[in-house]
């Protein structure tokens, strides 16, 4: 006998929807338009397309659907190029503009900036506030000229939201490697609890980065990468603005930053490291580490370490300035604060010079959020009256910095395959570095965000 096919109410309804969704999708698809050629092609004045090499003059950037294809000595005419008929082709006159990749800055907080107001809004101030200003400061920081940061610590989620929302291209923004939560000891820098009463905030654990002894170093950087983390941040010492006296020395055991290091590389995840102290700065980069972010009280020792290991060192030169400069207002922090800026910001300058003299991977960085965003350019001063040429403190922000952000072959420098990230000054950077403060050209990957 033939059955009868009998629908519950529920599933009726679910056949429903699965029938709509088929037909909405194949009606889409058929009215989507088919996909236009973006081309754009930028008649150069002066051209740094590998920084370290000579400028070129007079040199054509050809772009397609984001990526370079070309490089052309001359300025280029619409008809040389070969584009389907419909194609959307664009020509930028940059003849007068001195044209470089997009900077990188690999030392960034994106989603806070210090005021008077820190710590309090650390107890008023919710995840979303967070979010909605740092839409505001990678603005800030993608028309400065960078094009890629690394977000090397931040609270909740925010950074993670907007990483994303910049990649599917909701919000303007520069590229951004996220590390989610420091790794850091129970009180130590990083610890987000660190000078409040215990009552305002639950038990930090792995989630929140806080660990202690091997194993939970290794769950803590398992649950930053479950979390989405692109790099792994670690507090190696005492920090200059957490509120303790506790100093800037070693603050992980030898055990704890060897399983940190273990765990991260064994998840595809490298490591920066903040450390001001001798002994943390060594004992990270004999870890491991692949960055040590500050590097403020490096010794002999460690410029060996740098050199056997291929550890970069990222200055963040900026912050120990601005440090300095705020610890002179009074109030503005508290004393257990100041006397950690007057000590740390003196001698991170020195450090640096010593570190370039040695012959140490520098990348580019300068702990924005700490300074404001958007004047992240004011490394490049710093970096150059320390005895650091303007050619070096440029590839210290593209190649070098490209390289620790393990995207070498993706930025870094203006060649066939890469992304278009390409910036333009009005003067050459070369004869005076303050030029990349005013950057009026920003192109990320083949989008224009910032033109005169």
């Amino acid at each position: 006998m033939k059955k009868s096919l009998i629908l519950s109410p529920q599933q009726f309804t679910l056949l429903t929807l699965l029938f709509t969704c088929v037909i909405t999708n194949t009606l889409n698809a058929q009215q989507l338009p088919p996909k236009v050629e973006q081309w754009s092609i930028l008649h150069c004045g002066t051209l740094l397309a590998i920084p370290g090499v000579v400028p070129q003059e007079k040199v054509s950037i050809i772009v397609k659907d984001g990526r370079i294809v070309e490089l052309r000595k001359g300025y280029v005419k619409l008809s040389s190029l070969k584009t389907e008929k419909d194609a959307k082709v664009t020509i930028i006159d940059l003849k007068r503009s001195f044209v470089l990749p997009g900077l990188i800055d690999c030392h960034t907080h994106i989603t806070f900036e210090m005021s008077r107001q820190s710590r309090l809004n650390r107890v008023t101030e919710t995840d979303a506030d967070a979010a909605i200003k740092s839409v505001v400061y990678a603005k800030r920081t993608l028309d400065a000229g960078f094009t890629t940061i690394r977000n090397v610590g931040s609270g909740g989620d925010a950074a993670f939201a907007l990483r994303d929302a910049i990649n599917s291209g909701l919000v303007p923004g520069p590229r951004i490697l996220v590390a989610g939560e420091a790794i850091t000891a129970t009180g130590g820098h990083g610890d987000g609890t660190l000078g409040f009463r215990d009552d305002l905030f639950d038990i930090p654990g792995a989630m929140q980065g806080v660990a202690d002894g091997p194993d939970e170093c290794r769950k803590a950087v398992r649950s930053q990468v479950k979390r989405g983390a692109d790099v792994i941040k670690l507090t190696a010492t005492g920090g200059v603005l957490s509120q303790t006296a506790a100093g800037t020395d070693q603050q992980f055991f030898d055990d704890e930053l060897k399983a940190i290091m273990d765990t991260a590389h064994l998840l595809g995840r490298k490591v920066a490291a903040h450390a001001h102290g001798t002994d943390g700065i060594n004992a990270a980069l004999r870890a491991g580490v692949d960055s040590i972010e500050h590097g403020s009280f490096l010794d002999d020792e460690s410029i060996r370490l740098f050199n056997q290991t291929g550890a970069f060192l990222v200055p963040t030169l900026l912050a120990g300035k601005t440090v300095v400069e705020l610890a002179k207002i009074k109030g503005f922090f508290p004393p257990a604060i100041v006397a950690k800026a007057n000590a740390v910001g003196p001698v991170i300058k020195d450090a640096f010079a010593r570190a370039y003299k040695g012959g140490v991977n520098i990348a580019f960085g300068t702990d924005s959020g700490v300074s404001k965003h958007g004047q992240n350019a004011e490394e490049f001063l710093i970096m150059v009256d320390a005895g650091m040429s303007e050619m070096d403190a440029i590839v210290c922000a593209t190649i070098n910095a490209a390289e620790l952000c393990g995207l070498a072959n993706e930025i870094g420098t203006i060649e066939a395959g890469k992304a278009a990230d390409i910036i333009a000054l009005a003067n050459d950077p070369l004869e005076n570095i303050s030029s990349l403060k005013n950057v009026w050209f920003v192109m990320r990957n083949g989008v224009i965000h910032k033109q005169p």
